[in-house]
């Protein structure tokens, strides 16, 4: 079952590298290309995820080495395209926010943050789209390495031998795989039991705070481990993917809050450039606050009763 679900991510990464191209210029190629990518990560991260659990049933020293540089691959892939969408992201809520006439001027003044949306979303697009370039040419360094070309091979030999160690694979599917599915579960539910609860005020000053963020991400760093075992074992995963779109909206509205914090620290701005980007920070910490209470729906329908 593990080497099986191992060998059709495998197939599934080779299948992806093939049709990804990342001189792509626009349109189709682009398109194609973009998609391709993401077969190619989540290609990664599966095969990645699955040797971390599943560990005990691989020749460890082999797993280790390869989840190590898939882990590397896939980071240095996503970069590229988590900067195009973050500042697509801040550029629709500016637009969004500068014509919605439910929020105030800054200090009564009419049309402050119409004046300073235009200047604010030049100086995202300058900053995100220097970052973008800058991945991008990691990215191509990355892929005309010896070293991808290493993992790309590794994979290769996946797609049709899967190391397992022949003791430990020896044993029946509930002797092995859902005791080792089951750890990931106890560890995703205890960094869940960790979060600080919704709407509170002693653990969360404000919807602005940020203190809690690498909660969540390992949060959902957890999750998707947890949903790959239960791939892995053919079993329903609907409720752990929901729960995970919830966490990457999270992680999405976090990093785009964090881009516009970093943009209103840019030395000798103007005030109502500042206002701007103020007002799309404390939007995009709303965002953040509304993911975590989605996936608290998804993932603990029933609230917690206080202790007595």
């Amino acid at each position: 079952m593990l080497g099986t679900y191992l060998r059709s991510q495998a197939t599934a990464f080779l299948r992806a590298l093939r049709r990804y191209s990342p001189g792509a210029g626009s349109g189709a190629g682009a398109a194609e290309s973009a998609d391709a990518a993401r077969s190619l990560r989540g290609a990664a991260r599966r095969i990645s995820g699955s040797l971390a659990t599943f560990r005990v049933v691989t020749e460890s020293s082999w797993a280790d080495g390869l989840r190590t540089e898939l882990v590397w691959l896939s980071s240095t892939l996503a970069d590229e395209h988590a900067y195009a969408a973050r500042l697509t992201r801040l550029m629709d809520a500016l637009h969004r926010l500068s014509g919605s006439p439910e929020l105030p001027a800054q200090r009564g003044s009419a049309g402050a943050l119409t004046v300073g949306s235009a200047r604010a979303g030049a100086l995202l697009e300058r900053q995100l789209t220097l970052a973008r370039t800058r991945a991008h040419s990691a990215t191509l360094q990355a892929l005309g390495s010896a070293r991808f070309h290493a993992v790309a091979d590794a994979v290769a030999v996946l797609a049709s031998d899967v190391p397992l160690d022949p003791v430990a694979a020896r044993g029946r599917l509930g002797e092995v795989l859902r005791p080792l599915a089951g750890v990931a579960e106890t560890r995703l539910s205890a960094a869940v039991s960790a979060l600080p609860p919704i709407g509170a005020s002693e653990a969360a000053p404000s919807p602005y705070c940020a203190d809690h963020d690498g909660l969540w991400h390992e949060v959902r760093r957890l999750l998707r481990v947890h949903r790959y075992a239960r791939e892995v074992l053919g079993e329903d995963v609907t409720r752990p993917t929901a729960a995970g779109e919830a966490l990457d909206r999270h992680r999405d509205a976090a990093e785009a809050a964090a881009a516009s914090a970093t943009a209103a620290r840019t030395p000798r701005i103007a005030p109502t450039t500042a206002y701007a980007l103020g007002v799309l920070h404390a939007d995009q910490r709303h965002e953040v606050e509304a993911a975590r209470a989605d996936f608290h729906q998804l993932w603990l329908p029933e609230p917690a009763t206080a202790p007595r």
